[in-house]
């Protein structure tokens, strides 16, 4: 890799980590710039760059960014050996993307004569349910399901959009810096729970299978582009805050 020098904004669109996310990096002192320009613009060397690419490989094996943090700091725990974790990693997701591929053609298939249904919404169910099976057993996903019916659809929808409120609240205290400790983001925290709460009707199986799907999916994927890994992380540290404090 070449002598480079990237502002925040060109790392952002070069790597596919939002601006948030590194601007969160350097926050939390995961990943500070070792340059700035004299406009006080950061600036990311070859160095940064790599550290992000070992930030981004231990997320997606499942790592949280406390974890990630302490991994880094230890000398033995080379970039090889993350690469290698990545990559084993990577062949089980690539098996998995295979079966998932060989159910959607066989969907695709049965449904392409029938004008009425829409394969796109076909597609994404099945992939959804694909991702869910990974991580929750057959009994959980039938009591999910159980539960997703007793609920309604009105109520399904009213709870999307709970969440989608407490994320742009979330948002909001993250751009203005709040600390984690006032009261606004306890309340987000308290609400958080509350909404975890309400899908695993208090099910501390299901909530372990969720907290686990959480951490080893890109939360992009999961939430459906309404939440970031900046956003999880300071969500999951307002709720441990919460904890500690009550």
């Amino acid at each position: 890799m070449q002598s480079v020098a990237l502002k925040v904004g060109d790392l952002a669109k070069q790597t596919g980590v939002s601006v948030r996310t590194l601007h969160y990096y350097d926050e939390i002192g995961l990943l500070s710039p070792s340059h700035r320009t004299e406009a006080g613009y950061r600036l990311y060397d070859r160095e940064d760059i790599i550290r992000l690419q070992q930030i981004v490989s231990l997320r997606q094996i499942g790592f949280s960014l406390e974890e990630i943090r302490e991994c880094l700091e230890q000398h033995s725990f080379s970039f090889d050996h993350i690469i290698q974790l990545h990559t084993a990693r990577l062949r089980e997701q690539i098996e998995l993307s295979q079966k998932l591929l060989n159910r959607l053609d066989a969907i695709a298939q049965a449904v392409g004569s029938m004008q009425t249904v829409s394969v796109e919404a076909v597609i994404q169910t099945i992939e959804a349910m694909n991702m869910l099976e990974r991580y929750y057993t057959p009994e959980q996903l039938k009591s999910l399901r159980q539960r997703q019916e007793s609920l309604g659809e009105e109520r399904i929808q009213q709870v999307q959009a709970d969440w989608q409120d407490l994320f742009d609240q979330v948002q909001v205290e993250m751009a203005k810096g709040t600390d984690l400790t006032a009261e606004p983001v306890k309340a987000l925290a308290r609400r958080s729970i509350e909404l975890i709460q309400a899908f695993t009707g208090g099910d501390p199986g299901v909530e372990q299978a969720l907290n686990r799907m959480w951490q080893q999916e890109q939360p992009e994927v999961v939430s459906r582009g309404m939440v970031d890994a900046a956003m999880m992380e300071y969500l999951a540290r307002a709720r441990s805050a919460l904890e500690q404090s009550e």
